[in-house]
């Protein structure tokens, strides 16, 4: 694969949470937000307090990497390594967008566990977060998707190649997007 389209399929899926954070998600009441279809399944609010934990670590530990860096010669063709590419495989949805295969969030970013994720303002520190992304997607041009390396969340040990941790943060984010899209699809989710 060509870096060119690590940073296509990025920002492509940025930008289109982007677009349903602004035009479906900011417009629901404070009820439809915290509705659940049962006690097991993340509320809306739920659900993007997660990605917004997450992208307190990510978008840190990126920029941190990127600004650090000593590898400021980018190329154009990009290898996933084999750990990084199965990581970012199992988060990305498939044709059918359908969110089949379930995940245990660690604690520290499981709202339902860590009630302090929750801050009532999910959407708009979410919004905020998409676009701090793009930045961080744009920043990352002119660095080695390669030799640059990132920690994940879950250990500081094994650490991603910069286009693998950017695959799997936004396939992370699609996901979880895609999972509120089919919340609010639920026959039962409150009209107000």
């Amino acid at each position: 694969m060509t870096t060119q389209w690590v940073f296509n399929e990025v920002a492509t899926i940025t930008e289109k949470n982007i677009h349903h954070l602004k035009s479906k998600f900011s417009k629901y009441s404070e009820s439809q937000m915290n509705w659940k279809p049962n006690p097991t399944t993340w509320s809306l609010t739920e659900i993007f307090a997660h990605l917004n934990a997450y992208a307190t670590f990510y978008h840190r530990v990126l920029n941190e990497r990127i600004d650090g860096t000593r590898f400021r010669v980018p190329r154009i063709n990009y290898t996933s390594s084999p750990l990084g590419k199965s990581a970012w495989m199992s988060m990305k949805l498939g044709n059918a967008r359908n969110v089949k295969r379930k995940f245990n969030a660690p604690i520290q970013y499981n709202p339902t566990v860590t009630t302090g994720l929750v801050t009532g303002n999910e959407v708009e520190s979410l919004l905020v977060g998409q676009k701090q992304f793009l930045d961080i997607i744009e920043k990352s041009v002119s660095v080695s998707l390669k030799k640059v390396k990132v920690p994940l969340s879950m250990s500081k040990l094994v650490r991603l190649r910069l286009g693998d941790a950017l695959l799997f943060v936004a396939y992370h984010n699609d996901r979880h997007l895609e999972q509120a899209l089919n919340l609010t699809k639920n026959s039962q989710f409150p009209k107000k």
